[in-house]
């Protein structure tokens, strides 16, 4: 079998010592904006053997794995991104991306690897569905990147299936062994689908949203969701639960944080990854679990202010100013 292993280090050169590495999905995102009259009930409606006129195209990229990544290097922290995709031109956007934030790029591809994309439909006042086509995103395999300086002081571990699980599950090892700290933002089909104990007792901060809390302790009481997950492993835990309250826990005290009123939501993708990035970087930079709440939660209102799941983020400057 033809393979290819490809590794970008545009602008950033090879590390000693990377503050953060990200390991997730890079993709292409598309974003439609329709008419809420495809809208029926809580469903989009579109009518077959026909044409759509949808209102606005915009090209974007996207994927847990990248967006994390760029948010933490707009905060000054050295960053590399680990994941796999295709090697033709969706790939070279997204590298492109990256390097404009300094971001290194531990990328793996093969001859017909291709990148992931997702087709995001949006009408004004709604919610949006995506349409998600995962590529070669979960197909990475630990022998891919034996190759690459993974000395870091933190990995960001997003969502992966596949191959990409197993992965993880070796990079968690590989980070005890080497004494890497890790923050962990499953997803709701990750939890379904996985045992996910073996990264969770390496865990250093899990950061997830209610939904998938209750998912993954089968527990409703937030108290109750608490103890069960500090008993997995990680000892620091955030639940976010989009405009409502942001529920915390450092292995010491409980943080309760009420997100400010946006008035103005454009869109709400990647809200999470930069609730992410914002939280880690505010972590790394000041040591304090409170402020670093404030930063993810700010960095967040950030992103949902434009359409883009990289657009809107702040850097340590607009952080330092605001906070």
């Amino acid at each position: 079998m033809f393979n290819v292993f490809v590794m970008f280090n545009v602008f950033l050169k090879e590390a000693k010592m990377y503050d953060v590495i990200t390991v997730g999905s890079a993709t292409i995102d598309v974003f439609a904006k329709t008419d809420r009259k495809l809208i029926k009930k809580d469903c989009y409606c579109f009518p077959m053997n026909g044409k759509v006129l949808i209102d606005n195209l915009e090209i974007h990229t996207g994927g847990g794995g990248t967006n994390v990544a760029f948010g933490l290097a707009k905060f000054g922290l050295k960053t590399a991104f680990l994941g796999k995709f295709g090697c033709k031109d969706n790939s070279q956007r997204i590298i492109k991306k990256l390097n404009s934030a300094n971001v290194a790029c531990l990328v793996s591809c093969e001859k017909n690897a291709r990148t992931a994309f997702s087709i995001i439909i949006d009408a004004p006042g709604k919610d949006r569905t995506i349409l998600v086509f995962k590529g070669s995103a979960n197909n990475l395999r630990y022998d891919e990147i034996e190759k690459y300086n993974l000395n870091a002081k933190w990995f960001y571990f997003c969502s992966m299936t596949g191959d990409s699980y197993g992965t993880l599950v070796k990079l968690a090892k590989f980070a005890e062994e080497k004494k890497i700290s890790i923050a962990f933002n499953p997803s709701s089909y990750m939890i379904k689908k996985y045992n996910l104990k073996p990264i969770l007792a390496r865990t250093n901060v899990l950061i997830f949203n209610r939904d998938e809390a209750r998912m993954l302790t089968g527990e409703k009481d937030l108290g109750k969701i608490m103890k069960a997950i500090y008993k997995m492993g990680p000892r620091g835990i955030v639940i976010t639960d989009g405009p409502n309250k942001i529920h915390a826990y450092d292995g010491d005290r409980v943080y309760t944080l009420r997100p400010k009123k946006v008035t103005k939501i454009i869109e709400t993708t990647g809200a999470g990854d930069a609730f992410g990035a914002g939280f880690l970087a505010g972590l790394i930079k000041t040591n304090d679990f409170r402020k670093a709440l404030k930063i993810g939660n700010m960095n967040s209102e950030g992103c949902i202010s434009q359409v883009g799941a990289k657009e809107g983020l702040l850097s340590w400057k607009d952080v330092k100013n605001k906070i």
